[in-house]
């Protein structure tokens, strides 16, 4: 069958409108595979000496790392931030690279020490004003998502405090 179809296979691969028909394993000329190469190489590659992603299959990226050009499953920025330490460090043990290797919406952030799967925080439109005087230091809020409606997590003088957005 050769229909031409627009489709997204496995998460990885976002083929553009007539680049994939029904029968290939492997993205057309017109593909690009979604997502960026990984930092490190932590997977063991699934063909060697590629050129560009067209070179690759089942939804993997060409990559370059210190062996050469692999093709490998790609690595993903999900949305929100990771959240700021609060005190002290975690374990010092890398449990993950890449927002990739972590469930659902948590992203790949240090912990002081290492890095491990952690929920993000909210990120609001906008942008905070210049910080105002406040008449206590305090941390009224950590992130936007504590904030009611549009109001953004700013920086205060002293501390951080929700306010409206400039």
């Amino acid at each position: 069958m050769t229909a031409r179809v627009c489709c997204l296979v496995s998460v990885f691969l976002l083929c553009l409108s007539g680049c994939l028909s029904t029968t290939d394993a492997a993205p057309g000329p017109n593909c690009t595979v979604v997502g960026h190469c990984p930092a490190k190489l932590t997977v063991v590659p699934s063909s060697r000496g590629c050129v560009s992603d067209k070179d690759c299959s089942g939804g993997h990226k060409c990559c370059v790392f210190d062996c050469g050009a692999v093709c490998v499953p790609p690595a993903f920025t999900k949305p929100g931030v990771c959240p700021r330490r609060k005190f002290g460090a975690g374990m010092c043990a890398e449990f993950c690279v890449n927002d990739s290797d972590c469930p659902n919406i948590e992203k790949c952030c240090s912990n002081g020490c290492g890095h491990e799967c952690t929920a993000p925080y909210t990120v609001k439109p906008g942008r905070c004003a210049l910080p105002k005087g406040t008449p206590m230091c305090a941390e009224y809020c950590y992130h936007d998502g504590q904030c009611p409606a549009e109001q953004k997590c700013c920086p205060t003088t002293c501390g951080h405090a929700c306010s409206e957005p400039c």
